[in-house]
């Protein structure tokens, strides 16, 4: 079941992102995500599952831009490969198309996930090495003319 986040998410999902730390975000990342729930969070969506978060992502919005930008996924190290990844992200896909005035989706990934967002439709756009920490680089890709 996808539904929209809630306050009480919030626990679940910085213990999440500690279980993705060094393999997939760096330590620091943990303070900007918890300052992202409570200050910059627009939607924001969790997989749950018999009561179990299993995953969640984001999607903030640049109207002036025509953009939407999908941000901060996270799927439980358990349930990896199991198809959440592909279904939230294709979920939010749909409600930015749905809302009829976007014309591109973007993502801002690393070097360690940026094949996934390949796999579901998005072109690399730049590479910036060390963006967001020494090691994290930032692959910058979009979606365009959907």
């Amino acid at each position: 079941m996808i539904r929209a986040y809630k306050p009480a998410d919030k626990a679940s999902l910085l213990q999440m992102l500690k279980q993705h730390i060094p393999e997939y975000f760096a330590p620091a990342e943990l303070d900007d995500f918890a300052e992202y729930l409570e200050q910059h969070r627009e939607d924001y969506f969790v997989v749950e599952e018999e009561g179990q978060i299993l995953g969640a992502g984001g999607i903030n919005y640049f109207p002036k831009e025509n953009t939407a930008r999908i941000s901060w996924d996270l799927i439980h190290p358990n349930a990896q490969g199991k198809g959440i990844g592909k279904a939230l992200t294709l979920h939010r896909i749909d409600h930015i198309k749905g809302q009829g005035k976007f014309h591109t989706i973007e993502v801002r990934t690393s070097q360690l996930a940026f094949g996934f967002y390949e796999k579901c439709g998005f072109e690399l756009e730049k590479v910036e090495k060390d963006f967001w920490a020494k090691g994290y680089d930032l692959y910058q890709m979009k979606m365009s003319n959907f």
